[in-house]
Parts: structure tokens; C-alpha cells; sequence
């Protein structure tokens, strides 16, 4: 167990200031608290506390952080209050314990709605002070390095959850070290095989490995040398989890990922990482398209280096960082380098910048209701790629990999992002999907009566651009869905002979809309235009003797309707489709949704034409919706439904070039496809569509026909074409039988 005056040795060595007896009185009251508790290792519960405060103190974190680190699960695990901790160590210490206190109740490997809503609660305890994650992240590589205490699925639940959440925002803040040991811990128990293996892999080539780099090293400090610069150059070894990733992502073989190997050179100024990269090339031949320069642009977390690729000897490639010292700091110890918390006064510029992101985040979440979406939007934020483009005032904006101009919009203003119609990029018109690359400069041209539309959500890749979009959406369709809503009432209303306008009065509709939980009329209106609550079953609180001998008729006119279809002839081949509740229907299928099985569908009963099946996302379904008395539950006859084939259309997005098509059919033909129509149309110079029909047996058949086409050379995009009909359409020849 590490001892405490090791600890207090080290916060005075770093801070000089630093109230170590504060550090002290938080050791005496936590060996109090956790006296005779014990850890799944079998050692002393305090040991755990003692490990963060030492972890604390390899941040170079101040005395309060340490204190908390010490005190840390008093509050969970002790019968130790809050108050209690104030009085003793103040209001600053007290706020940071309840805070890891709060996170560490949040249980991640839940469902996913519950998992969203407590990353968005630990965001914002990190927002008010970064110090929570910090100590969280102290806490949690502890636990990591004793998880193999634990039974096998804890270890994997917990992997997952450090892997996801804890290792990215480690990286997010800058702190290089931490995140390697979390990734590589949460590696080895999630996929032990694979870690296992290259594990033994590194160990079988280390001893090459190190002799080549070693030659290389030796090398260049020579060369540095005769230049009279003054260098430290060492090997930099790729940690597990980064070796598997990078076989994963390019489908390579170990082998393949260790003929790069790293060199680190670090000097005194900025000036000289330059120096050194020109002589760098001069010595050795560099690899094109291997330069990256993040001192000039720094990325988000506030790594600086310059990255290169060349050609060594035995023609290895080898990779380079150079950096001056400040900034391998800030690489490996990201916000921790820069802390220079003189505990108890407000953080400077520098420190607030790195922390932005977090405040960001969760201004741009505000309007996100779908717990789903904002855990999207976080991992977006926390797992960049960043580019790196220019306003035409040159000012920088980092945004990720595929980015678009309507990201780069959104970057800037949110009434921009939402008005933005056209791009130019460098100088030349552009469209407002095309990715953005390193250099780029940007200017958007706007226009007050452009609004955001469900296609950028294809485009855009910032979680900032994703919730605004979603969010104006959202916005209006409530309000349409308000509209609906009351003409559906009103209209449903009339139905019972009665004037809409004295029974939809607000002190009329009110009270039986808070009966069902809703508080206003508009919030009502919008329900039923969403199809939340049924107009049917509102009616029966709002007009119940109306709507008592209403039924009355409505019963005699479904069941004149289920004696019309019962006595309509058995259909002579297998429908595949059994209707809930009647037998011998004829039934017929909705060709503006073309529903196949797999997809849900319901049945609407038809005068005169039997049952018609439509998908349930089909517009025309949610206007049949409204008509509860003519909708029959339907479902796939699983043994008839193979003997039949469904027609289905496809929309393919290719190449406009020759051969892509003959490509397209022969792999349909392969997938045994029945195409029965086929058109080609140009999209513009560079793109071709190609709608086709074809009959297929079920989804998972369709799906797998899509999957064989995108892999075909030339083709973009592969989507399903649905509701080729519109609703007002529909309505009109309904209302004509």
C-alpha cells in the first residue's frame, strides 16, 4: 500500500505552497472512515484512496484535488454526510466530493436511454469544474489496474464503459498517458484473444524493433549534433490498443503495422521543430502525404507537434514526432500540464479555452430530448478526427473527418448553419455535401429564407450541426403536428353533430387534457397531431354522451363492413398475411409503400377492395391512422409468405461512367433478384441514379441484395424508394369509393 508521506513528499516537491496538512487531516479521517472495510482484493479499502492521491500527484494536481481524492468515497461507501466534510475541509472540498460522489452512482452499462442521461450529468459536473474528471480518472485507472479481482462480466461491462466514455475524455483533455493505460487495460478484457496475441507478437520483434530504432536514434542525435542543436531522441513505442485499432481500421497484419515504427525528437523552441524537420528530410527521404503539422495547427485538445513519415534504412518507414519540451508535456498530461491551480482562485484564459468544448456541448444539447441523440452527439465530440479549414480571415476552425460546408456554418453562427445555401471553397462554388479538406478556405453564402432539412442530417458530421438541424425539425413539426391536431378534433367533432367551436373552448378542452397529463391545449393538440393520444379516446372524456351513441352507429357500420370482406372469395394463391380476428379476406397490397415481409404493417378495410397492407411508416398509414374503426391488425404468415415474391423499388446512386449498371443487374441476378423495370436518370456530371423494381421474398433478402450492390465498384449509395404516392392522393380516392 502506497505510503502518505510518499504523497505528501511529492505534492511539496511540485508545489511548494501546497497545504499539506490539509493533506494529512483527509488521510487521518479517511483511514477513520474505511477502518475495517475491505476491497474484492482482500486488501484495506484505503488503499484504493491512497492510489488515486498518488495518481493525483503524477498529474501534478494541487492539495484540495488530492484531499478529494482521499475523501473521494467517504460519502458512498461510509456513514460520513456532506456537512460533515465541509465543516472540516471547506465548501471547495465538500462541492468536489459530492460531485465524484454523483458520477460514481451513475451505473453506464444500463439501457442506453438511462447510460445517455448520466453522461450528460457528469458533463455537467465536469463543466462546472474540470477537477470532477480528473479525480474521476485517477479513480478509474485504479480500479482498472485491480479489475482482474472481479468476476468476468464486471471486467467486460466496466472495459466497455472505459473504453467509451472515460479513455475518450481523457484524450479529449489532452492527457496522452492516461488514456493509453485505460484503452490497453480495457483492451486485454475485451478481447483477450486478440490482446493476448499481440501482446506476444510486440515481445517476439522487440528485440529487432529496438536494435533498428536504436541505429536510428543514434543516427540522427549524430547528425543533430554536427548541426549544434541540442536534442533528446528516443523510440516510441505503439502502445496494444493502438496496434489493434490500426489493424482493424486498415486490414492489415501486425507485421505490417510494426514496419512503422516511431522516433521522438524533442528540442528547446518552436523555431528549431522546424530546423529539425527540413535537416530530418534532408537525411532521409520523406514519405509524400505523411506531413502533419499541429503546431501551426494545433488540435482541439492543445497537442502540438509536427508528425512525418520516412523512408530508413533497410527501407523501413519510420514515423517522427518533434516537439520542444512544453509541448511533450502538454501531449502526455494534457489540462494537467497546464494547472497552475492556485486552489480557491478562478482559472486563466488558457485553461478555460481546453474546457469549452465541454460548455459547448452542452449548450448545443439543450433542445436534444432523445437521450439516444445526445449520447450520439457526445461521442461525436469525443471522438474527432480533426480538419483543419480557414475562415476568409484566416481564423482556424477544427472540425472532423468528412465535414461539410454546412458544418463549417454551423461552426460558426447557428443562424448562419440554418440560412447557409451555397459554399464557396478556396475561392470556386461548391456543393454544400462536399468534404472539407486540411487547408480549405471557407465562405458561406446565406439567405434569410433558406431553413435546414432532413437531407444535411446525411452530410453533417459535428454533434453542433446534428442537434440544431434535429432540433429546428423538431421544432417544426410540432408545430404542423399542432395544427393537425386541432383539425383532427374539430373535424371528429363535427362527425358528432356537434359545433366544433363551442366545445373546442380552452376552459372546455383544458380540464379533461390535464386529466391525461397534459397542462395546456396546444400540448394536447400536438399529441393527437403526433398520434400519442387517440381522438377517440380524448372524445370519450370531452363529449362522452356524443360520443356513447356515436359508437352505437359506428359499431353497425364495422360490422357491415367485416360481412362485406368476409363474404368476398378466398384469394387463390397464399397471401402471406393472416388477419387478427377474420378469416377469407381478399387482400390486396399498398403499392405506394410496397410493404415485404419484415416490415411492420397494419390493414385498412377498403369498400368494395378487401384490406389494403401498408407499411406503418407510410404516410398514407398515419392518415389511415386517423380512422381507428376501418384499421384491422394484420401480421406475416411466416409459412405462406415463402412461396410468394414482393415487388419492392431501389434507388442506386453510382458513377456516372460505363459498365456500372451491367455490374449492378449481375450482382441482383447473383442475389436471385427478379428485376421487372428499370430506369436511368443523371443526377450531374459525375452521378447516375438507377430506380429499379424488383420482386423479392422478404426485408432479409432485399437487405442482402442492397449490401452485394454497395460493394460493387462505382456505386455511392444504395436506399429503398417508398411512398412514391402522396397522401393527398390516397385521401381523395378513399373518399371517391
Amino acid at each position: 500500500m502506497i505510503r502518505p508521506e510518499y504523497i505528501v513528499e511529492e505534492l511539496s516537491r511540485y508545489m511548494p505552497d501546497a497545504d499539506c496538512d490539509m493533506v494529512w487531516r483527509a488521510y487521518a479521517f479517511a483511514s477513520k472512515c474505511h477502518k475495517g472495510q475491505k476491497r474484492v482484493s482482500g486488501e484495506p479499502y484505503l488503499s484504493h484512496p491512497l492510489e488515486v492521491a498518488n495518481i493525483l500527484t503524477a498529474m501534478k494536481l494541487g492539495h484540495i484535488s488530492i484531499t478529494v481524492g482521499l475523501l473521494h468515497d467517504t460519502l458512498e461507501d461510509t456513514e460520513t454526510s456532506p456537512n460533515e466534510i465541509k465543516d472540516l475541509f471547506g465548501e471547495e472540498v465538500s462541492m468536489l466530493v459530492d460531485g465524484l460522489t454523483k458520477i460514481s452512482k451513475l451505473k453506464f452499462s444500463s439501457q442506453e436511454e438511462l447510460q445517455a442521461e448520466n453522461v450528460r450529468k457528469m458533463i455537467l459536473a465536469m463543466s462546472k469544474d474540470i477537477r470532477v474528471i480528473m479525480i474521476k480518472l485517477a479513480d478509474r485507472i485504479h480500479n482498472m489496474r485491480t479489475l482482474h479481482y472481479l468476476d468476468k462480466a464486471k471486467q467486460k461491462s466496466i472495459s466497455q464503459e472505459t473504453l467509451e466514455i472515460y479513455a475518450p475524455i481523457a484524450s479529449r483533455l489532452g492527457m496522452g498517458w492516461i488514456k493509453t493505460e485505460l484503452e490497453d487495460a480495457s483492451f486485454k478484457y475485451l478481447w483477450p484473444d486478440e490482446y493476448s496475441e499481440i501482446k506476444q507478437s510486440v515481445i517476439r520483434v522487440e528485440k529487432q524493433r529496438n536494435q533498428y530504432v536504436n541505429l536510428i536514434v543514434k543516427e540522427v542525435e549524430e547528425f543533430l549534433y554536427n548541426e549544434e542543436l541540442s536534442v533528446s531522441v528516443a523510440g516510441r513505442p505503439k502502445h496494444y490498443f493502438s496496434i489493434f485499432e490500426k489493424m482493424r481500421r486498415l486490414k492489415i497484419s501486425f507485421e505490417e503495422v510494426f514496419d512503422l515504427m516511431g522516433v521522438r525528437i524533442i528540442t528547446s523552441t518552436k523555431q528549431e521543430c522546424y530546423l529539425i524537420l527540413g535537416l530530418l528530410h534532408s537525411l532521409y527521404k520523406p514519405i509524400p502525404g505523411k506531413l502533419d503539422d499541429y503546431i501551426a495547427l494545433p488540435k482541439a485538445n492543445m497537442y502540438q507537434s509536427l508528425h512525418t513519415a520516412i523512408v530508413g534504412p533497410e527501407g523501413k518507414a519510420v514515423e517522427f514526432q518533434i516537439r520542444t519540451q512544453g509541448m511533450h508535456m502538454v501531449s502526455e498530461e494534457g489540462i494537467a500540464a497546464h494547472w497552475r491551480y492556485k486552489e480557491g482562485s478562478p482559472l486563466n484564459q488558457e485553461h478555460d479555452d481546453q474546457i469549452t468544448w465541454i460548455r459547448h456541448l452542452l449548450e448545443w444539447q439543450k433542445d436534444v430530448d432523445n437521450p439516444r441523440e445526445f449520447l450520439e452527439y457526445v461521442k461525436i465530440d469525443l471522438f474527432p478526427n480533426d480538419v483543419y479549414v480557414f475562415t476568409p480571415k484566416q481564423e482556424v476552425k477544427a472540425l472532423p473527418k468528412d465535414a461539410t460546408p454546412i458544418d463549417f456554418a454551423f461552426s460558426v453562427h447557428t443562424e448562419l448553419g440554418q440560412h447557409c445555401i451555397g459554399a464557396k471553397v478556396n475561392g470556386k462554388l461548391a456543393s454544400l455535401k462536399q468534404k472539407l479538406k486540411n487547408g480549405d478556405i471557407i465562405e458561406i453564402m446565406s439567405n434569410e429564407q433558406q431553413k435546414p432539412n432532413r437531407d444535411w442530417l446525411k452530410v453533417v458530421k459535428t454533434s453542433k450541426a446534428k442537434s440544431k438541424i434535429n432540433s429546428y425539425i423538431r421544432q417544426e413539426e410540432r408545430k404542423r403536428a399542432l395544427e393537425i391536431g386541432r383539425e383532427i378534433l374539430e373535424k371528429e367533432i363535427r362527425h358528432l353533430g356537434i359545433d366544433p367551436h363551442k366545445l373546442m373552448e380552452e376552459n372546455k378542452v383544458l380540464p379533461p387534457a390535464q386529466a391525461i397529463g397534459y397542462m395546456s391545449v396546444n400540448s394536447l393538440y400536438t399529441a393527437l397531431g403526433l398520434g400519442k393520444v387517440k381522438v377517440s379516446n380524448f372524445l370519450t372524456k370531452l363529449a362522452p354522451v356524443e360520443t356513447a351513441k356515436a359508437a352505437k352507429s359506428k359499431q353497425s357500420f364495422t360490422d357491415a363492413i367485416k360481412r362485406f370482406i368476409t363474404r368476398t372469395p378466398k384469394p387463390t394463391k397464399p397471401q402471406g398475411i393472416r388477419v387478427k380476428g377474420i378469416d377469407d379476406v381478399l387482400i390486396r397490397f399498398a403499392k405506394c409503400c410496397n410493404p415485404v415481409p419484415g416490415d411492420n404493417v397494419l390493414g385498412f378495410i377498403s369498400r368494395g377492395r378487401g384490406l389494403m397492407v401498408h407499411s406503418v411508416d407510410c404516410p398514407n398509414a398515419i392518415t389511415i391512422g386517423l380512422e381507428s374503426e376501418r384499421v384491422v391488425a394484420v401480421e406475416w404468415d411466416t409459412e405462406k409468405e415463402k412461396k410468394n415474391s414482393y415487388k419492392v423499388g431501389i434507388e442506386v446512386e453510382t458513377q456516372n461512367k460505363p459498365g456500372v449498371l451491367a455490374k449492378v443487374t449481375a450482382v441482383m441476378a447473383d442475389e436471385n433478384s427478379n428485376i421487372t423495370d428499370v430506369n436511368l436518370s443523371v443526377k450531374d456530371e459525375q452521378t447516375g441514379i438507377v430506380s429499379i423494381t424488383l420482386e423479392v421474398a422478404n426485408l432479409a433478402q432485399l437487405q442482402e441484395m442492397m449490401d452485394a450492390v454497395m460493394k460493387v465498384n462505382g456505386v455511392k449509395n444504395v436506399k429503398r424508394v417508398k411512398n412514391k404516392h402522396s397522401s393527398r392522393g390516397f385521401n381523395k380516392s378513399m373518399s371517391e369509393k
